[in-house]
């Protein structure tokens, strides 16, 4: 393996550390086994926020002098977190105002992490003051390689802060954008409900009103919480970047997380991060169920394979510089409805795949097991009592030199904004549907044909991609629209259900139908059918009929040719999916049906397509293939013998054979 991390021609690894919740007497032992693990770095620091600063101007930085000492005189290298997540007591006690406001109007206490409002000016200061503090310290030791900052924006539901201080931002972000309140009403149609407002300070915050506020007052606060976390964010950021030139500056995202707009987050960062649990992204949030109960059940010991990339390709996807997993589960967590043990594989099957969907690092959470608080359940390579866990085995047969570095190359684009997903979800209108379970639909069907997936924002350059998917592509300006009609002189484009519903503001577009994207759909819609679970919609594609369920719109195709119509209910007769030269619209949520136009569109833009059995995934790097089984029984596959829960990289040669 290199020794310089920053320049590694193979994958990283490394762990999370918290040598402030051991004694000191044990750190030598645990940065030796550390690195005879094969590990080339530790995570430290980024919620020691008291021991750095037990009272208030007070600095202690003995203890992680010590820690990154002994961390570098191992051959390790460091990477130190800002750790603006965890405010001390003295902080909250001091200022109280720092403290987040929930959705219910009720101050959040102190007692977890987490506990700070990013629109208080008082905790934006002691946070620049402790980053600073931090990076002048730290920034140009030679041990260090890179910065995370902060942890997790948004965990606990606190990416939206409902306090005064947030209330009197929003309304001064609102005068900004739309100058008159005139402006403001006209946007928001605030004509319905007498909704109109005469005066700034009338506006509240959305989510403590009667019923549902309305989707455009909800879709602009988003916008304005997103900014404001950016701007928190972009502040330390410009202190690392001052005081510790010629480090990397990254951030831990969470899977499947949309309470900001990553895009806007990342901007300033040379590569994001997040945070992959593969079993606890089945069940642990509501919009997280993507998939049927039995189906999670089935996977409960992995993950799903599919959940896990989609997340891989959505970060690689915010900075297209790569990214890194700074938590990487090892074993069970504490945080979902159920906790099971993962399969025996697993954890070498998680890291494998990580690479392949372009990882150039993996940290695994945790060193040791903690001993005390809230995580006391969670696992990590150590146990309790400072033996090797299963993890710790499975990672000691890891050989990162198997995992060359190379650049990610597909040709298929998922397309994926977080203004299309907080205006989906404002409204639903389906039990069962949002905006994750829709995208996912389409990205798991790619999947599932051996299809590698690039997912990237709708006004990035879609320059050499021979099929754009936009599953769920609500919000459509005519600027995204114009970008679009370009992109589809070279590729073929497939749209969702619900495109184009809304323009800018959130509203519908003016006069109906898809706005400004109708010139390149070539028709308009008619209805849209929200479906209770249990009852399915037939759809006639050639001699084929499939069910759509959950959803199903139709169309008036105009200019379009009709491909696949409804058959029976409501919507007998009328068109299901359309096409328009080199655009495809699919109104049926159909996962077979969706898979059936992908392969015809792929085989079209001479794209291979590789039907795979369930739970068998290919990830393509470079020239290597990783071929990966996610059942727990082995598997023959193309002449590969694959055991239960496990991959194989293959180069060309075997690929071809």
């Amino acid at each position: 393996m290199s020794s310089e991390p920053t320049s590694p021609a193979s994958l990283l690894l490394g762990v999370c550390d918290y040598p402030e919740h051991v004694s000191p007497a044990l750190w030598a032992d645990f940065a030796r086994q550390q690195r005879e693990l094969g590990l080339s770095f530790v995570r430290l620091a980024e919620f020691a926020w008291s021991r750095m600063e037990p009272r208030a101007g007070e600095y202690d930085w003995a203890w992680l002098d010590e820690a990154i000492r002994v961390a570098a005189d191992a051959g390790l290298k460091v990477v130190l977190c800002t750790p603006t997540a965890a405010p001390p007591a003295w902080l909250v006690q001091a200022h109280p105002d720092v403290l987040p406001v929930g959705r219910d109007g009720r101050v959040k206490t102190f007692g977890s992490r987490r506990h700070y409002d990013p629109a208080s000016p008082v905790f934006r200061e002691h946070s620049r003051r402790i980053t600073r503090a931090l990076a002048e310290r730290y920034g140009q030791h030679p041990a260090v390689i890179g910065w995370q900052t902060d942890n997790e924006f948004g965990w606990g539901d606190t990416a939206q802060t409902y306090s005064p201080a947030a209330q009197d931002a929003f309304r001064m972000w609102l005068e900004a954008r739309y100058g008159t309140l005139d402006a403001l009403n006209e946007a928001w149609g605030n004509v319905f409900w007498s909704m109109e407002y005469s005066d700034w300070a009338q506006i509240p915050l959305p989510g403590q009103a009667v019923a549902a506020c309305s989707p455009s007052h909800t879709l602009d606060f988003m916008r304005f919480t997103s900014g404001l976390m950016a701007s928190f964010q972009a502040e330390q950021v410009d202190i690392l970047r001052e005081c510790s030139p010629g480090r990397f500056v990254t951030h831990n995202f969470m899977g499947f997380f949309s309470a900001y707009d990553h895009y806007e987050l990342s901007e300033g960062l040379d590569f994001a991060s997040w945070d992959s649990y593969p079993t606890g992204t089945l069940t642990a949030i509501d919009e997280w169920q993507v998939l049927a109960p039995e189906v999670a059940v089935t996977y409960a010991r992995t993950g799903h394979p599919d959940i896990t990339a989609f997340n891989h390709d959505l970060y690689r996807g915010l900075t297209r510089r790569g990214h890194w997993i700074m938590e990487q589960q090892c074993g069970q967590i504490d945080w979902a409805p159920s906790n099971p043990l993962p399969a025996t594989g697993a954890v070498e099957l998680w890291t494998a795949q990580a690479w392949a969907h372009g990882a150039d690092g993996v940290a695994y959470f945790r060193w040791q097991a903690a001993t005390m608080a809230q995580e006391l359940l969670h696992s990590g390579l150590l146990r309790h009592d400072g033996t090797p866990d299963r993890g710790y085995t499975e990672v000691q047969g890891i050989d990162p030199a198997a995992y060359p570095l190379a650049p990610v190359a597909n040709r298929v684009a998922l397309l994926h904004d977080y203004e299309s997903l907080w205006a989906y979800n404002a409204q639903p209108h389906a039990s069962g549907m949002n905006y994750w379970a829709q995208t996912f639909a389409y990205y798991r069907a790619l999947r599932a044909l051996g299809v590698d997936v690039d997912i990237v924002h709708p006004d990035s350059d879609l320059g050499g991609y021979g099929v754009i998917v936009a599953p769920a592509l609500t919000v459509m300006t005519p600027q995204r629209a114009g970008h679009l009609t370009e992109a589809a002189t070279h590729a073929k484009v497939v749209f969702g259900p619900r495109t184009a519903l809304r323009g800018r503001s959130g509203r519908a577009q003016d006069g109906g139908g898809f706005g400004p994207l109708s010139a390149l759909l070539g028709a308009r819609p008619l209805n849209f059918d929200s479906l209770p679970n249990g009852l399915e919609q037939a759809v006639m594609l050639a001699d084929r009929t499939y069910a759509a369920r959950l959803w199903a719109e139709s169309y008036d195709p105009q200019g379009a040719d009709t491909l696949a119509t409804y058959a029976g209910g409501p919507l007998d007769g009328q068109a299901a999916v359309i096409r328009h030269g080199n655009v495809t619209v699919i109104g049926a949520h159909s996962v077979t049906l969706i898979s059936s136009i992908l392969t015809e569109l792929l085989e079209e833009a001479g794209i291979e397509v590789t039907p795979l059995p369930e739970g068998i995934r290919l990830s393509r790097r470079g020239d290597l293939t990783l071929v990966q089984n996610w059942t727990a029984h082995a598997v023959t596959w193309q002449e590969q013998e694959l055991a239960p829960v496990s991959s194989r990289v293959l180069t060309p040669a075997m690929v071809s054979r």
